[in-house]
């Protein structure tokens, strides 16, 4: 086998974990990453004009696409990179420390070309069956905003759908009464959920903000940045972990969402463990409805493809850095072909999904991926059975047939066990990874779900 059919072979098995739920840990690092502002910006933002940027070249990747796998058991990633002198996860290019001896990471704000948004988000095409009620992006642009900021020490990517930028101004009187908030699978790549954000909101016609929130060190913050300290929220001592992603999700709506504001969390995969556990922890949280999309919340080791992962994850994972860095190495062009490839069986496959594969090729993305998931293989034992009765109204299930992650056997238990849940099984053969392929049927599926609740408000 020459060099090159076996790193094919390697991106090729990264596509299989794309949709797998969970993955691990970071570098910490502290403080609100903002944009250094250009001469004619206001202080504190950084506008890129839609009709002065050109459009990307092919294969290029944008400054915010962000990537991830999994990571498991043993010393974590952070460990390993300080044991080979590495620096903090998820941040590219430190500056030199500041007072505070800590260094920086330049953060942006970023609002994206709506006309863009819309083509390289929503495609061109027919759409799906069931979105004759959806606005189609060419009729209205889809206003989308970009964030990095540091929450709880870690870099974060934040894609917010809406004029809404802040939400955390009570005062104000134009809050929104409701925020829809995406709590992402593994890998927690914002990215992947870009299409998926844009089709729900012009499925609501525009009328709710919607946030997409990337998991702590699931990302890869563009370069160029200048970090400025975030003091209100401490860091945490595994903020990588399992555990740290639920406290990184509470804390970003504690510094970003006013109380006032209700709630719909739409979770994927793993992100349906991190919700109920949110639910359970903080039940001040005015939670309209949780939609718990394929949900790993019970015996993911057990699974079909928790039995292949779990020795993997668990004492493995380390042996895939090396390639990982090796490929790191080639063009993007080259790594957009290699994504390409190993996605080649899909009819259609979404770009912006191709687009935020890209950065799988980044180690740190990747470790901090596989440690999540690692943890997810160990703890995501049993079904936290009692927050779902506690909160049985608010919830929606929603399972696969064919679901190596979450079988229908966890499906037809659940349903024994709450006969009066809204426990949904799939009847269209979505795949566990739907952002691949699905989202904009996924987006008018939830539409349709929630009509009642929003007409109540």
């Amino acid at each position: 086998m020459t060099e090159m059919e076996g790193n094919l072979q390697n991106v090729r098995l990264w596509g299989t974990w794309l949709l797998l739920p969970p993955f691990p840990t970071g570098w910490r690092a502290t403080g609100l990453l903002r944009a250094v502002p250009p001469a004619t910006a206001p202080s504190g933002t950084a506008s890129l004009s839609p009709q002065r940027r050109q459009p990307p070249a092919a294969g290029e990747v944008l400054p915010g696409a962000a990537a991830g796998l999994r990571e498991g058991g043993g010393h974590s990633p952070a460990t390993a990179l300080r044991e080979r002198g590495g620096g903090r996860r998820g941040c590219p290019q430190p500056t030199p420390r500041g007072p505070g001896g800590r260094s920086g990471l330049a953060g942006c704000f970023r609002p994206v070309s709506a006309d863009a948004a819309a083509a390289a988000a929503l495609g061109v095409g027919e759409p799906a069956k069931g979105e004759a009620n959806m606005r189609s992006a060419s009729e209205e642009p889809v206003p989308l905003h970009e964030e990095f900021i540091y929450c709880c020490g870690a870099a974060t990517h934040v894609l917010k759908c809406g004029p809404w930028k802040d939400l955390s101004k009570d005062e104000s009187k134009n809050l929104p009464r409701l925020l829809f908030m995406i709590i992402p699978g593994n890998p927690g790549l914002a990215g992947y959920y870009r299409t998926f954000i844009q089709a729900l909101y012009c499925g609501l016609n525009q009328q709710y903000p919607v946030w997409v929130v990337s998991h702590a060190g699931h990302c890869k913050p563009p370069s160029g940045m200048e970090m400025i300290e975030d003091t209100d929220i401490k860091e945490l001592e595994d903020v990588f972990g399992l555990n740290g992603q639920v406290e990184h999700k509470l804390n970003f709506l504690k510094k970003n969402v006013s109380k006032d504001i209700k709630l719909v969390l739409i979770a994927h995969s793993i992100g349906c463990y991190i919700t109920l556990e949110m639910m359970k922890r903080a039940s001040e949280l005015q939670v309209l409805r949780s939609v718990l999309l394929f949900p790993t919340i019970e015996r993911m080791a057990q699974s079909p493809q928790g039995k292949l992962m779990t020795p993997l994850l668990c004492k493995l994972r380390y042996v895939l850095y090396m390639p990982v860095y090796l490929l790191s190495f080639l063009p993007e062009g080259v790594k957009a072909s290699l994504v390409r490839f190993a996605l080649r069986g899909m009819k259609t496959c979404d770009e912006s999904s191709i687009t935020t594969s890209v950065n799988l090729f980044s180690v740190d993305c990747i470790a901090n991926i596989l440690y999540m998931a690692s943890q997810e293989m160990l703890k995501v034992v049993e079904r936290d059975s009692t927050t779902i009765k506690q909160n049985l109204k608010k919830l929606i299930f929603y399972y696969g047939t064919g679901d190596s992650w979450c079988p229908q056997h966890y499906y037809d238990e659940i349903k024994m066990d709450f006969p009066d849940g809204d426990i949904r099984l799939c009847e269209k053969g979505l795949r566990h990874a739907f952002v691949l392929d699905a989202s904009k049927e996924m987006a008018a599926m939830i539409t349709d779900w929630l009509q009642d609740d929003l007409t109540k408000l």
